[in-house]
């Protein structure tokens, strides 16, 4: 019964949305990362080998019959780079539809927002603000 247990609980933990939810993240932020490698190792570092004359992947130091490969590291942070870039504006987009969103519903609370009321003298509709009825005179309270 132990194992039974354990087993529908660890069924429920990895059934719950948010789980779910950043499966599906890694998964598309992995695609996504050899978009980037490919931009990069196939776009990005030949035109600039145009320009410098140099193949970054070539670029390797020996040292002590060590080879470092320098070139590697210098595509990486361009990845890294170009992702933390795509990121931040997708980040950026989101914040803005937030804010967009925000001041919508902001909008149609103020648009649904009474802007009259009803004299309990006379019955009639008036400013929401009056502090007294122009049908009747009668003293309001705000």
């Amino acid at each position: 019964m132990g194992m039974k247990k354990f087993f529908t609980e660890f069924k429920d933990f990895i059934m719950r949305g948010n789980v779910l939810d950043l499966a599906v993240a890694v998964i598309i932020g992995a695609a996504f990362q050899a978009i980037i490698s490919s931009l990069v190792d196939d776009i990005i570092s030949p035109v600039i080998g145009l320009f410098g004359n140099v193949d970054f992947k070539n670029l390797v130091a020996t040292v002590n019959g060590v080879d470092i490969r320098y070139g590697a590291f210098i595509t990486a942070v361009i990845n890294f780079l170009i992702m933390a870039f795509v990121i931040f504006l997708i980040i950026k987009g989101i914040t803005k539809l937030g804010e967009l969103g925000k001041k919508l519903t902001k909008k149609k609370e103020e648009e649904a927002a009474p802007t009259t009321k009803v004299c309990p003298f006379c019955c009639t509709e008036i400013d929401i603000n009056a502090t007294r009825c122009p049908h009747c005179t009668s003293q309001l309270d705000k």
